[in-house]
C-alpha cells in the first residue's frame, strides 16, 4: 500500500502529494492520505471509450468470463495482502472474509454465469422468435448487445473490495469499461485491490480505472450509452439521481441505498421454540458483523408484544458476550466503525432515536474496547433500543444509525407487524421467523411489495442459511422506495442491466443470420452428410436433416407401456379413450420422443459425444395408432465454451431444433436437444 492513495487514470497511477489524512479506525493513527492532484476526468472517460471499450469488444462473453475466473483466482492467491490492510478499517477476520473473499466469490459466480448462460460472440438472443405473419415469412424477436458505453460505479465505505468487484463482474462481462469510485474513508483498501488487478495483467487496459477522491465533473462527461450505479445513503442517491446531465441524456442510474431493514418474529413462535433463539441470534449477528455497517443490517426488530421482554432479555445476554476491540486482539468479535466521523454520525442518530425510545443495552452496559491504543479508535458499543409505540413514533422508521444499532418494537398481530415493516418505506431485505408455512404464505406476498429480498427463517433453513444480511450473486440485491429502487446481482439480470435490448423484425432467414441461431422458417442447408457426422467447427447454423418416416402401430404402444410401466388409460383403454377429447387411443408422448430419436440418430461413433438434456419440450398434437411421424433435425445454436475433456479433446455445445410432424404435415412435438460435440483436431 502507498502512503498516498492514488488514482488509476488513463493507464497510469496518479498522486504524489498528500491531502486528507486517513486514519486507522482501530487506534486513530495515520494510515494513508488522499492525493491532492486533480483528476482529468476527460482523460479518464476518453481512455475508457478509446482504449477500454475496443479491447473488451475484441473478447466475447465466453472469453470475458474466463478473465473473471482468472482474476478471482489471482486475487485469492494474494488475499492476505488485502486482509492486512483491511484490519485498518476495523474489520475482523470474519468481516474481511465477507468483503474480500465475498468479492472474489462474486467474480467466480459471474464467470460461471458467463460460461454457462451466455453465448460465444457479443449478442444475446432473448427469444423466443415469434411469427408475425400468417405465411411464415415475417418474424420478430429481441436481442441484447453491449451498450458501447462506460460504467461509473460509486461505492460506500463499508465494503471496499466487494463493493468494487460485485459491480465490476457483471459490467465487465457485458463488455463495459468501468470507472470505480470508492468512499474516501476506506479507499486505501480499494486501491490495494485495484493495484493487484492491474498487476495481474488479466483485464485489458482501460477496462478498469480508479477514482480516489471526488468525482468532479465526471458525471457531466457521460453520454447516453453510459451507466451510473451507486451504493450509499438514500440522501446521496436522491441527489445523484437528478444530476442534470444524467436526466438530460437519459443515462440509466441504479441505486442501492441504506434502508431500515426489519426482522419479524411471527406470533406462532414462543420462547421455548428453536426459532425464537434463531431470531435473537440473527439480530445480534446483524448488529455486530462489520460493526453493523451493512446496508442490509437489521435496524428494526418487530416482536409480538407478549414476547417483548423475553426477546430483550436474551438479546442483552447475547450482546454482553460480544467482545469489542482491536480485531488483532485474540477473542475480539467486533471491531470499530470505519472512522471517527462515522462514530459521531451514529452517536447523533442514536440521540435522535432516544428522544422517542428507551435504551435497552448500550455503552453503559458493555465492557470497554480491548487492545492497546484503542482510546483513539472509532468504537461504538452494540446498542439496543425499544420503541414502545411504533405506530405513533416516526423516528424509528425514518432515522437510520449506520452502526451496531437496532430498535425493538412490539406488535399486536401479524397484520400489524407487516404494517410496521412497511413504515420503513422500502428496504433491501426483511426476515420472517416462523414455524408455520401458512403464516409464511400469508405474510410474504404482502411484505414483498416493500422489500427487495425476503428470508423465511426456521430450523430447517437455518442449517444452511447464509443469513439475513448476505446478498448472493444469484439473487437480486436492491429494494424499492428508500432502498433506492434499483437492482444489482440476481445472476444474469445484472449483466442484462449493462446490455441494450432491441426488437428485431424480418424474415426468418435474416433473423437467423443476425442472432446466429436457427429460426423456424429460415432457409436450411441439407446435404448427404448427416449433421451428427460433422465436427463442431464444421457445423453451421441451419444444417438440417429430414428423416425417413415411421408408422405407429398398436404393438409400439403395448411394447412401450411394458418397458416403462406406463399403462395410462389413454394408451390402453379403448372405451375410455373414445370418450376423451381425443376420441381414440394415442401413443405415449415419450414414445413419440423416443421414436423421433430413432429416426434422426447416427448410431456409429462420431463427433457427437453426449446428449445432456432437452429444452422447450412440447407435445402439440396427439399421435394415434396408424399415424405416420417424421422428424426434422436442425443445428440451432452453437456455444464454444473453450473446454477440453480428460483426453484433451476440445468440445462445444450444440442445440438442435427438433420438429416431429405427422402424415398431414402437422407439428406433433417440438423441442431442443443439447449435445456435446467434439472439435476436429
Amino acid at each position: 500500500m502507498t502512503t498516498v492513495v492514488q488514482s488509476y487514470i488513463g493507464g497510469r497511477w496518479l498522486g504524489a502529494e498528500g491531502a486528507q489524512v486517513l486514519r486507522s479506525a482501530v487506534n486513530g493513527r495515520p494510515v494513508a492520505a488522499t492525493h491532492a492532484e486533480a483528476i482529468d476526468f476527460e482523460r479518464a472517460v476518453s481512455h475508457a471509450r478509446r482504449v477500454g471499450l475496443p479491447a473488451l469488444m475484441k473478447l466475447d462473453f465466453q472469453q470475458r468470463a474466463e478473465r473473471l475466473k482468472a482474476l478471482a483466482k489471482y486475487l485469492n492467491e494474494h488475499k492476505e495482502q488485502l486482509y492486512a490492510i483491511s484490519a485498518h478499517t476495523g474489520a475482523t477476520r470474519t468481516d474481511g472474509w465477507i468483503d474480500i473473499e465475498g468479492g472474489t466469490a462474486t467474480l467466480f459466480a459471474y464467470a460461471g454465469i458467463g460460461s454457462n448462460e451466455l453465448p460465444a460472440g457479443n449478442l444475446v438472443h432473448e427469444g423466443p422468435a415469434m411469427a408475425l405473419g400468417k405465411r411464415g415469412g415475417f418474424s420478430g424477436t429481441h436481442i441484447l448487445v453491449p451498450r458501447g458505453g462506460v460504467a461509473v460505479h460509486i461505492n460506500a465505505f463499508n465494503f471496499p473490495v466487494w463493493g468494487l468487484l460485485e459491480k465490476l463482474a457483471p459490467s465487465f462481462l457485458a463488455g463495459m469499461p468501468c470507472i470505480g469510485k470508492p468512499a474516501t474513508a476506506t479507499s486505501y483498501l480499494t486501491e490495494a485491490a485495484v493495484r493487484l488487478i492491474v498487476q495481474s495483467g488479466i483485464l485489458p487496459e482501460g477496462s478498469l480505472q480508479l477514482v480516489s477522491g471526488g468525482t468532479g465533473d465526471l458525471l457531466d462527461r457521460l453520454e447516453g450509452p453510459d451507466v451510473v450505479t451507486f451504493t450509499g445513503s438514500a440522501d446521496t442517491a436522491a441527489k445523484l439521481r437528478v444530476h442534470p446531465n444524467l436526466v438530460r441524456q437519459s443515462i440509466p442510474f441504479n441505486a442501492e441505498a441504506d434502508s431500515l431493514n426489519c426482522a419479524i418474529l411471527a406470533p406462532d413462535v414462543t420462547p421455548d421454540d428453536e426459532e425464537f433463539d434463531l431470531f435473537v441470534k440473527e439480530i445480534a449477528r446483524e448488529m455486530t458483523v462489520k460493526a453493523g455497517q451493512k446496508c442490509t443490517a437489521i435496524r428494526r426488530a418487530i416482536v409480538p408484544r407478549q414476547h417483548l421482554d423475553a426477546v430483550a432479555a436474551r438479546l442483552r445476554e447475547r450482546l454482553a458476550k460480544v467482545s469489542v476491540g482491536d480485531p488483532a486482539t485474540e477473542g475480539v468479535r467486533m471491531g470499530p466503525l470505519a472512522s471517527r466521523a462515522q462514530q459521531d454520525d451514529v452517536a447523533s442518530r442514536v440521540a435522535l432515536l432516544l428522544e422517542h425510545a428507551e435504551l435497552v443495552y448500550g455503552e453503559r452496559d458493555h465492557p470497554a474496547p480491548q487492545g492497546e491504543g484503542v482510546a483513539e479508535g472509532a468504537f461504538f458499543a452494540p446498542t439496543l433500543l425499544l420503541s414502545r409505540r411504533p405506530l405513533e413514533q416516526a423516528a424509528v422508521h425514518d432515522v437510520e444509525a449506520f452502526g451496531p444499532v437496532c430498535s425493538l418494537m412490539p406488535c399486536e398481530d401479524l397484520d400489524e407487524a407487516l404494517a410496521l415493516a412497511a413504515r420503513g418505506r422500502g428496504s433491501l431485505v426483511a426476515t420472517l421467523v416462523t414455524r408455520d408455512p401458512r403464516i409464511a404464505a400469508q405474510a410474504i406476498p404482502v411484505a414483498a411489495a416493500w422489500h427487495g429480498r425476503l428470508l423465511i427463517l426456521d430450523r430447517e433453513a437455518a442449517v444452511e442459511s447464509t443469513g439475513h444480511g448476505s446478498p448472493l450473486p444469484s439473487l437480486k440485491h436492491g429494494g424499492p422506495g428508500r432502498a433506492g429502487g434499483g437492482e444489482e446481482l440476481g445472476g444474469l439480470r445484472a449483466v442484462k442491466h449493462y446490455l441494450q435490448r432491441a426488437a428485431v423484425q424480418g424474415s426468418p432467414t435474416m433473423l437467423s443470420a443476425v442472432i446466429g441461431e436457427h429460426v423456424r422458417g429460415a432457409k436450411l442447408r441439407e446435404s448427404d452428410i448427416h449433421p451428427f457426422r460433422r465436427w463442431f467447427q464444421d457445423l453451421q447454423i441451419g444444417d438440417s436433416l429430414l428423416t425417413h418416416r415411421r408408422t405407429v402401430g398398436e404393438a409400439d404402444i403395448v411394447a412401450f407401456g411394458g418397458i416403462t410401466g406406463d399403462y395410462f388409460y389413454m394408451h390402453f383403454d379403448e372405451l375410455a379413450a373414445r370418450e376423451s377429447p381425443f376420441g381414440k387411443r394415442i401413443a405415449h408422448g415419450y414414445f413419440v420422443l423416443s421414436a423421433a430419436a430413432g429416426l434422426f440418430v447416427s448410431p456409429a461413433p462420431g463427433p457427437v459425444l453426449a446428449n445432456y438434456g432437452l429444452d422447450t419440450l412440447r407435445f402439440i398434437k396427439p399421435v394415434g395408432i396408424g399415424d405416420t411421424i417424421q422428424a426434422r433435425l436442425t443445428c440451432k445454436r452453437k456455444i464454444d465454451r473453450n473446454k477440453k475433456d480428460a483426453k484433451g479433446v476440445g468440445q462445444g455445445v450444440v442445440a438442435w431444433d427438433v420438429e416431429v410432424t405427422n402424415q398431414l404435415g402437422e407439428l406433433v412435438a417440438s423441442y431442443d436437444i443439447l449435445t456435446l460435440v467434439a472439435k476436429r483436431e
